[in-house]
This record gives C-alpha cells, structure tokens and sequence, in this order.
C-alpha cells in the first residue's frame, strides 16, 4: 500500500492529513517505534492507525478468490492495539474497522477485554484475527497460554493508546514486560505509544520503547512525534450568585442544580463528570428529580455499572440520542463522542491532566473546540477554577513516572511465563530488565523472586500451594499443577480493590456492584441509591445483594474507596501564584473576583498564602489549641506533614494531637496548650534526609512512619501487594471472596512474614510504596524545603477563618454527634458571617446570631500584634 492509498481514502472524506501524522506515517515506514503526543481529538488514531495499513498490510486476495480462500488469506495477529479502559477498546475498534474495507479488506478484527462474550473468546483460542484490541490484563493472559509464542511471534506493532493513564502506575509496568517479551520474539518489533496529556514526554517515551535485544537489526532511536494543530480549548466556570465566604469542602454541590439545569437544556448534548461514583449517582438522581421529563434521555456510566447498562449509554452517545450522562473517569480516555457539545466537571479537577483531558471528550475532532465549564462544590473551587485555567494557558501538565522494581508484578509475571511455555532464568533475567521499570533490578532481588515462586520463600517452603513454578529436567521452569495454573490465570492483573458484591433485582436483572462494606453496613429494607435508582435491600446471599425498587424518600449513597484524589502539585503551584495576585489586589478572572470577598476575609482576619509566605493560624477553643498550617501541597502531603509536626512537637513537650487535612493545609488540635510562634519555626527547620527508599536510620522517612499508625498503613498496602503476588485471591475459578476474608488472608501473611522472614521483599515493598503513593515523600520532602525558604507568618485568631472552616468540617467528620453536620454548620457559619461583616463594613441581612457550636475558649490566647507583609517569625 502506497502513501497516496491511504491520502486518497482521507480525500473520500473531505479530510487532509496533518504534518504530524504523515511524519509518523514516514517513521512508521522506516521501522521506528515512537510516541504521539497531539491534542486530544486531532487525528491520532488514524496517525498511527493509517501508518500500520501502510507499512504492514499485504495484496488482498482476488475478488474472485472464494470466502474461504479469503478467510485462510487473512495474517494472523499482527497488531495489538493495548487501551487501558473497555470503554475505550469498544470504540477503538470501531474506529480501526472503518478502513479496514477500503486499505485491507483481507484483515479481520477482534475485541478481547473482561466484557467480552465466551462465544468469541472461544472464537479467538482457535485463530485471532489480524488486529485485537485489548487490555493489560488481557495480554497478560494471552502471555499465560501455553501456545504464547506460536500465537504472538507474529506481531508487529504494538500500540498503546492513552500511555499517560499506564506509565505512573502498575499495569504500565505490565505492558513494559509484555513488550520485552514480544521484542524478544520479534526483534523488528514496532511499538507506538499515543497520549495528550503527558508533562515528561522524554521520559514518557523511554518508559514506553524497551531496551532492544542484543540480537535486534541497528536502527534510529525511537521518534517522539508532537502534533501541534490549531485546536481551542475553553474552560469556563458556573460562577454562583453568591459566593459563601466560608465555604467548606466535601458537599456534592447541588446548589448550583438550576444553573447546571439550564447549561444542559441549552445543549443538545453534555457529559456531566464527576470524581466520584457516589457523586455521579446523587447528581444523576437530583438532574432527573428537577427534570422528569429527561428520563429516557438522561443517563449514568460508571465502573460499576454492569456492561450491558454501560454499552447502553456508550452507544446512545455515538448516536446522539442521549441528552446528558452524568459520569465519572470511565468516560474521560479517549473514547470519540462527536455529537457531545459541551462538558460540565462537577467540582475542581484536581489535576490540569484531568481537565484537558475531559474537555476534549466535546467537539473530539480535528478543527473542533473543545470546551468544559467547571461547577465549583465550595468557594475555594473557584479559585482552583483560575488556577487550572492559568496552568493550561502556561502548558503546565503533570509528569507521570514507572513504579520502580514492583516486585508484586514481577512475581505475577514469572508464574505467568511460566504457564506460557516456561522460563529459563538467565534468559528471562536480560530480558525483565530490558523493562525501564527493572532497569536496575538488583541480582539478589531477581533471585528472591525466583525463590518465592518456587517455594513461597523461607517461612511458605512447607506448604504444597506455594510450589508455583519449578524447573524440569531440562532447567525449564514451568508450573505443572493445573489447580494452581487455572487460579492463576483468575487473578491475572494488578487492578486490585475491594471485594465487591452484585446488586440483582429479586426478580432477575443484575445492575452492576457495590463495595461490600457498604452493603455490609445497610440491613434488609434499608433503602440506598444505586445504578439511579432507589434500592430496597432485600436479603444478601453468596456476594450478592437482592433488592427490589423502593419508593421516594432518603437513601444511603455507596461509598467507594479512592474517591479523593489529590490536588496535582502543577495546580497547587498555580493557586499559590493566583493567591499571590490577589494579595497585591489583582483579581484578573471572573472566578478571582467572585471570590474576592472570600480572599479579602481571610487577609482581614490573617493572611493569604503565597509562594513565598507560609501562613499559620493558632486559636484556642474550648476544644484545645488549634493550629492551621497552610503549604497547599495536596491532601496526601498533608497527612504526612501533619503527623511530622506533631511527632516532633510531642517529643520536645508530651502532648496529644487529633490531625485533619485537605487540600490546602493541615489542623493539628491539642489538648494543652502551644506555643506554635515559638515552636514551628524549629520544627520545620530540623535537619533530615529527603532521600526516598533509602531507609536511612533517623530519616525523614522514619520520623513521618513513626509519626503515624504507620504498621496499619503498611498492612493495607500489603493486601495490594499479596493479591498481585498470588498470595491471596481475588476470586478462586467459580467463586468470589469477601472482603472480610480477603484482609484476614492478607493480615496472617503479613504477621507470618513479620515474624518468622522479616527480611521478605513484599514487607519492604508494601513500606516503600506506603510511603511514595500514600504519602507522597519526595513531594512531601520538597513542600518541607520550600517552607524553610518561606516567610512565616503567624497569626492568633479569635473565630475560625475561612481557610480554618473546611478544617474543622474534615474532623467534625470522623467523629459522631447527636446533631447533623448540616445543622451544626448552619449555626457556625451564621455565627460567623454576622462577624465578618462587622470585619468588613458590610450590610447583609441575617437573622438572630445562633451560639457558634465551637466558639472561642472563655480566656483566649493574648493575641500576637499582626505583622507587617513579609516580616518572618524569628527562629
């Protein structure tokens, strides 16, 4: 196939292609693997897509050939096009289809993801098609095939869509070690990464193309390909009719319903994010409740939904008969809804990534503007809305990084080779490493890991379970026992969460599932939302929840885990620079100036947070002694930060603190008294090492793992971790497993190696990712050295502040109270806002001022003269 076939096909359609995609195609010619970074919507599929039928497609057959002569003519499998989402793969093939007719009528196309139907796959173990679209997960399993290399050493071209969603994570570290098995079968193999929203591309494409094998032909360094095309993206924000000067986080947002209301009516079509599943459901429930004349119109999507009502809505939005879907991450990747006009996103994106990458989900085509208007939940959103728009005018985006050396994945990939065929132990050792993330994976590891597959390590030796691989005669290593073989393959994957539950109507028809801890906690006719419907609880019977529909009035809402994600250090860094602007009175944006009565508050009463000042609050209340700290370096750094602080300050005076974070700073309450002034210019200022992983004795991070209830921690991490490792199992073939006995499996496992092999790598494995993905040390250590470089500046309050409030809302929380949240909070802010006018001179009508719930202490702190702008606390 020459340039101009797949040009001439392009013309068909009144398309033309773009520089970026013809130089790919050109790579791609040449034999060169690469990484596409382009604007979400401007031609990347057919970029790579287009250069694969040209340089890999072969002379169909005759027309006159028979059926069956041009079935037998169809290649094998040639391409795997990897996408990290089903959603995703579904509308990868159908947009790989639409050529396939015109530029190679003889190739045969397939699907195989979690949701695809026994008949097929039974299709595909006799003969898979020419180009598959699949998951990690899935390749994983094909790689645990007996036949995996008669069946994969023809591939070659692997694509991963969406490469910024796999590269930070484990599945991305999966994909590096299928490549480096399929590279080494096919030394010529091409490998083509796509994304939009990648801050590291250097780094991003050295992750994706493995180190060639010592026999691999001499070729040109793999090709980082930037399509720049002229493609507006707009971000608009809701801005509310009023902006509540204390705002406090966590709420669903709702009282900008009639707002959102209207946005969509005045659209024929709108995807409604949310960050979370119990968001998008109460969102869903509430648009439907205000407009009842949407429903059949109106639809939900989420993970949990059962892929028959998720194919459902993925197919009304490519038709367009859908007038809005209230949704979460399940369809913000990549998936081509051209007929969505607009985005909403339900409060702050938390990440620049995010939001560049929502948008583009409207007008997802070349030449299109995408655009998505934010729906702040709470005041400060608003200035996060700023922020975002700030970094993205700046091209800010996140860098994402490869796990380093999961020795979890590493173990789940020995045995699955080792149902592919076998192993032999040098060889596949050169070969792991020529995955970036074991790049560096150390000779005593890769022994380790070899041990514990054999035999479960030092204290598993004498259980028969755990004598997963051993060698044959021949030094192959090889799993022989087929009970162990067919529940390994069961649990193939390193997506791990909580056991959850199918939630089935008595009379038949499954909607999906739920957490079981949550229905855990429900018992039977208690009502909970679920799937947009109110749901009865019937009864629970083997992993199932039985429930019927229940009639209007209150409902539960299902809690997931993972439902707070935090802010991204590229929007932290952006909302300091815009509280920095509004300090010297510039509120450039709609969003700064509506929130400018909130910021103006917060600067009467104590400071605003800038880069260069660290504010710090101290209020005494007839709860204790209070101090809130402002970094804004995200929720994660944040906890860390909190139990250092208070670790350091209890070893120099004995004391007791309750902690509470979000996003912008950190509360530690005290039942004795303080001096914060005097003190945390010295805490901030002790000495440590910032060095991750090191374990160094008296570190930063030995003082942050003693400062928490760091065992508990580890042992949550530890249940990944045994689950990836094949220690514990998700689901044994034909049954599935609560979560009760997955955390009592998880525990023994991690006491028995505590105890009796404390040098085992999974411990060391579950503390070092305790610290870098729970509590984020290198950012954590990087926030602690900007502080020592900031002003300090410290302030004694008389009531909280607006910064101080949502603080206070995060404890009140966790603790139980004979009164609702909303009431006490009511009384609070009422409370407040009659101070802050009389603050600020303002006249707004309010009733009778209510006792705040937690007003000051009879006999206050003496109050500390405020200081001068950029006066520092001594040291």
């Amino acid at each position: 196939m020459t340039d101009s076939t797949a040009e001439r096909w392009m013309a068909a359609r009144g398309w033309q292609p773009f520089p970026f995609q013809q130089q790919v195609w050109q790579a791609m010619a040449g034999g060169r693997s690469g990484l596409l970074h382009a604007t979400t919507g401007a031609g990347k599929t057919y970029a790579v897509w287009l250069g694969a039928l040209q340089h890999l497609a072969t002379p169909a057959p005759a027309p006159e050939a028979s059926p069956r002569a041009r079935r037998a003519a169809a290649p094998p499998l040639t391409v795997l096009w990897i996408t990290p989402m089903r959603a995703l793969a579904t509308d990868s093939l159908r947009a790989l289809q639409e050529p396939l007719p015109a530029l190679a009528p003889h190739w045969t196309s397939g699907l195989r993801t979690g949701d695809t139907a026994s008949g097929e796959r039974a299709a595909q173990d006799r003969r898979l098609p020419t180009v598959l679209v699949t998951t990690p997960e899935s390749v994983s399993l094909l790689l645990a095939r007996a036949d995996a290399h008669e069946r994969l050493s023809s591939v070659q071209l692997v694509v991963v869509d969406e490469w910024h969603e796999l590269v930070g994570n484990k599945r991305g570290v999966q994909v590096q070690l299928a490549l480096a098995r399929l590279s080494g079968w096919n030394p010529r193999l091409q490998v083509w990464g796509m994304s939009a929203t990648l801050g590291n591309l250097p780094d991003a494409l050295a992750t994706l193309v493995p180190a060639l094998p010592p026999r691999a032909p001499r070729r040109a360094r793999p090709l980082l390909v930037q399509g720049r095309i002229d493609k507006a993206l707009q971000v608009q924000v809701l801005l509310p009719g009023r902006v509540e000067r204390f705002a406090w986080a966590g709420h669903m947002g709702l009282s900008l319903l009639p707002q959102v209301v209207q946005s969509i009516e005045s659209s024929a079509s709108t995807l409604v994010f949310t960050n979370t599943r119990s968001q998008s459901e109460r969102w869903y429930q509430a648009l439907l409740e205000a407009r009842p004349d949407w429903a059949g119109t109106l639809a939900l999507h989420h993970g949990s939904l059962s892929g028959e009502v998720r194919g459902w809505v993925e197919a009304g939005l490519k038709q367009g008969t859908l007038k809005a879907v209230v949704c979460t991450s399940s369809l913000d990747l990549g998936v081509d809804f051209l007929p969505v006009e607009q985005v909403l996103q339900i409060g702050s994106a938390k990440g620049v990534a995010r939001l560049v990458q929502r948008a583009g989900r409207s007008g997802h085509a070349p030449g299109r503007t995408s655009s998505i208007t934010l729906v702040p939940t709470h005041s400060l959103e608003l200035v996060e809305a700023a922020a975002a728009r700030q970094a993205l005018a700046e091209g800010r985006i996140e860098d994402r990084h490869t796990p380093r050396a999961p020795l979890d994945v590493l173990v789940q990939h020995l045995v699955t080779i080792a149902l592919g065929g076998g192993f032999v132990p040098d060889a596949l050792l050169g070969e792991v490493r020529r995955a970036p993330a074991y790049a560096q994976l150390a000779d005593n590891d890769w022994q380790w890991a070899l041990q514990f597959v054999r035999q479960g390590g030092a204290s598993l030796a004498n259980y028969p379970d755990f004598h997963r691989v051993v060698p044959d005669e021949d030094g192959v290593w090889r799993m022989p026992d087929a009970r162990l073989a067919r529940r390994h393959r069961s649990n193939i994957g390193t997506i791990v969460s909580d056991a959850s539950m199918q939630v089935q109507f008595v009379s038949g028809g499954r909607l999906g599932s739920v957490e079981e801890s949550f229905i855990a906690r429900l018992k039977p006719g208690d009502v909970f939302m679920f799937a947009g419907r109110l749901l009865a609880l019937v009864r629970t019977q083997q992993m199932t929840a039985y429930v019927r529909t229940a009639p209007k009035g209150s409902a539960a809402l299902p809690r997931w885990n993972g439902g707070r994600m935090p802010m991204s250090n590229t929007l932290a860094d952006a909302m300091l620079r815009q509280l920095e602007q509004a300090e010297r009175g510039v509120f450039a944006s709609p969003e700064m100036r509506c929130a400018q009565p909130l910021l103006a508050l917060q600067d009467a009463w104590s400071a605003l947070p800038t880069p260069g000042r660290l504010v710090a609050e101290v209020l005494h209340t007839r709860e204790g002694w209070h101090l809130y700290l402002y970094p804004l370096a995200g929720r994660l750094v944040h906890l860390g930060l909190a139990g250092l602080l208070a670790w350091r300050a209890s070893q120099q005076v004995p004391n007791t603190f309750s902690i509470a974070v979000n996003d912008y700073g950190l509360e530690l309450l005290s039942a004795k008294p303080v001096d914060w002034p005097a003190l945390l210019p010295h805490l901030i200022g002790e000495a440590t090492h910032s060095t991750v992983g090191e374990g160094l004795e008296g570190g930063l991070e030995d003082e942050v793992l003693a400062s928490l209830n760091a065992t508990e921690m580890a042992r949550r991490r530890f249940r990944e971790i045994a689950r990836i490792a094949g220690l514990i199992f998700q689901s044994h073939p034909g049954e599935q497993r609560s979560s009760r006995q997955l955390q009592a499996s998880s525990s023994l496992y991690y006491d028995v190696f505590a105890q009796y092999d404390p040098g085992n790598l999974l411990l060391a494995q579950a503390r070092a990712e305790l610290l870098v993905q729970e509590l984020d040390m290198e950012r954590l250590a990087q926030t602690l050295q900007r502080m020592k470089g900031q002003d300090l500046s410290v302030h004694a309050l008389e009531r909280p502040t607006p910064f101080a409030l949502p603080l206070m809302v995060e404890r009140f929380r966790e603790r139980l109270s004979t009164e609702s949240l909303g009431d006490r909070l009511a009384r609070m802010v009422q409370a407040l806002e009659v101070a802050a006018d009389a603050t600020m001179g303002t006249a707004r009508a309010h009733g009778p001022a209510l006792p705040v719930a937690l007003e000051p202490a009879d006999t206050p702190a003496p109050a500390r003269p405020r200081r001068a702008r950029g006066q520092r606390a001594a040291r």
